[in-house]
């Protein structure tokens, strides 16, 4: 709480600074990564994130005039000034597109907002698939949430996040990120039902049995990726309505030799496969955890990364360069997280081995004449709050 209050105390003087009066409070929304389950949210499937102690923060206050203002102590430039009557899908780029996305959602589901002053500052990796952008819509929502009163859940919070993100910036991401940051809670991982938010927190403890989750954030992003997603997403659709289910969340592991006969396109067969084995690996890996046998799921996170570098094909170099050192230097497991084509991966080691896993894949970026990956342990915070 010693950080947290400090991080008060810079937002507050700077948020009069900025707008002539202090802040009616102050809200934090973390980011997260992903244990296992990856690009099966949109599928209507199975996922285990946990949030990371890294969050957007935001000082606020309401407005009465219609207007949205907005600053981030991240980014160079003064304050976005803009009308909550001209908000509309597309009409704002950057950083500021996704607050106003869900201030855009929160009015055009019905809910009174009649302006927000906002100064926000993260520590949120961007562009590492650590859910950035869900920081900021999340730490938005709760905020207005809370000052004006609207008494929406934590999933309805992030559904209309999802929606900030989809329609107004116009990004087709799936639902986890945002009810990640909403719903996960401290020293557990989220277990989160996709189709009808159902969640379950798994305890998920690994200091207490000698090991460690790194996260490494290879600090490169292909442009590749850029409408990558949106065709991964649409093959999957596609999969679905050919196999004639509502999504690929429908497809029972133990039919899926069958399911992928039925499908010509040997693409959409590795996309499905993808899906389908990683719903099934989110399952193992909660059975192992709930088991009290942690160490092994490193074989299922290996397995999973194979998965997307293969059948999905969204992993890059870099990525599998984190993987094949990691386990070189004695990890239990590794694999990329997020959306793919760079980013971040997550490696379970031995906590007297982390150092030396650290080292071996920092070397390894070094002989390959890649920037320095940044390294660090993942430990399972709280979700949004507020702080002040």
């Amino acid at each position: 709480m010693t950080g947290e209050a400090g991080v008060t105390e810079q937002l507050e003087p700077a948020f009069r600074d900025l707008y002539g009066t202090g802040p009616e409070g102050v809200w934090a929304a973390p980011g997260r990564v992903n244990l296992i389950g990856e690009h099966t949210d949109y599928n209507d499937g199975f996922v285990l994130p946990l949030a990371l102690p890294h969050t957007a923060r935001a000082a606020v206050a309401r407005r009465d005039d219609g207007v949205l203002r907005l600053h981030s102590a991240d980014v160079g430039g003064g304050v976005t000034e803009l009308r909550l009557d001209e908000l509309e899908p597309g009409g704002v780029q950057g950083w500021e597109a996704y607050p106003a996305g869900v201030v855009w959602a929160l009015l055009d589901a019905g809910h009174p907002v009649t302006g927000l002053d906002l100064h926000l500052a993260s520590t949120v990796p961007t562009g590492a698939g650590l859910s950035s952008s869900a920081a900021l819509e999340i730490v938005t929502a709760l905020a207005v949430n809370d000052l004006y009163d609207l008494g929406l859940q934590r999933w309805r919070l992030a559904r209309l996040a999802q929606r900030a993100e989809n329609v107004f910036v116009g990004v087709p991401c799936g639902i986890m990120d945002q009810t990640a940051s909403a719903c996960c809670t401290e020293g557990h991982a989220l277990h989160l039902d996709t189709r009808d938010l159902g969640q379950r927190q798994v305890p998920f403890d690994l200091a207490a049995e000698g090991l460690r989750l790194l996260v490494v954030d290879t600090r490169v992003k292909h442009q590749l990726g850029d409408g990558a997603y949106a065709n991964r997403r649409s093959a999957c659709e596609k999969g679905a309505a050919l196999l004639d289910v509502p999504a690929l969340r429908d497809i029972p592991y133990e039919e899926l030799a069958g399911a992928l006969a039925r499908l010509d396109d040997p693409v959409l067969r590795r996309r499905v496969r993808h899906v389908v084995t990683e719903n099934h690996r989110v399952e193992e890996v909660i059975g192992r955890l709930e088991a009290g046998d942690p160490r092994a799921i490193g074989p299922l996170l290996t397995a999973g990364h194979v998965s997307l570098r293969d059948d999905f094909e969204v992993s890059c170099p870099e990525l599998d360069l984190v993987v094949a050192s990691a386990e070189d230097a004695g990890a239990l497991g590794a694999r990329m997280t997020g959306g793919g084509f760079g980013g971040s991966a997550v490696v379970l080691v031995e906590e007297d081995g982390a150092e030396e896993v650290g080292r071996a894949v920092t070397a390894a970026f070094a002989a390959r004449g890649h920037r320095a990956p940044r390294v660090f342990t993942a430990v399972p915070a709280a979700g949004a709050r507020r702080l002040a």
